[in-house]
């Protein structure tokens, strides 16, 4: 069964799926090619793919429903509702289909998605302690608690974040070199701000 909405943690505000940035650095370091806008593109959207729902309930809920974050983090995000749709975009089976289905139809484009898919949800299942999502759905709704935690402090966060922080900064120096518009430039070293800045804060003040 899915988790009960009571059980689940008190996310700290803004914490919860920073790593989002992190997948994007890793799907595009690994898959993304020079003059392939085609490839490129489904290299970025695969990775950012599994958390976009995520995103789209959160913000509904505190924009639209104008629900407190601690609401949402806290209990709708653990709700049976949310949970089903987690099952289906972090499920290995759905994005292993779609890889299936983008070979037998030989659409290389949709091929790197489903990698980029997969890269993201095989980085994100040793990383939630007690946030996981459904990743089996739908031979099981198990939900694996990893011992280590992205964002937890309680279960080697710091660790885990400078060690997501460095690699992040290597897998940016083959993409800064790959890639030489100022655009794609911009976005690569956003990328990175993103995923060492609140590290290096978390490291600073001690957390």
């Amino acid at each position: 069964m899915f988790p009960c909405c009571t059980n689940g943690p008190a996310f700290p505000v803004g914490h919860h799926d920073v790593n989002t940035p992190a997948h994007l650095i890793l799907g595009s370091a690994l898959l993304a090619r020079r003059g392939e806008w085609k490839v490129n593109t489904a290299a970025v959207v695969g990775s950012l793919a599994p958390d976009v729902s995520l995103y789209l309930l959160a913000a509904h809920a505190l924009f639209i429903q104008h629900q407190p974050s601690s609401i949402v983090f806290d209990q709708m995000y653990f709700s049976e509702a949310w949970q089903k749709i987690f099952a289906v975009d972090n499920s290995f089976f759905v994005w292993l289909v779609l890889l299936a289905i983008a070979g037998l139809a030989r659409l290389r484009w949709l091929g790197i998605f489903a990698i980029a898919g997969l890269l993201h949800l095989a980085t994100d299942f040793p990383l939630h302690h007690d946030d996981g999502r459904p990743h089996f759905w739908p031979l099981s709704d198990w939900i694996f608690a990893s011992p280590v935690s992205y964002w937890d402090p309680a279960h080697y966060r710091t660790i885990v974040g400078m060690l997501e922080s460095g690699l992040c900064l290597v897998l940016c120096i083959p993409l800064f070199r790959r890639f030489h518009g100022w655009p794609a430039r911009s976005a690569i070293v956003l990328a990175a701000l993103a995923v060492t800045a609140p590290n290096l804060v978390w490291h600073l003040a001690g957390f």
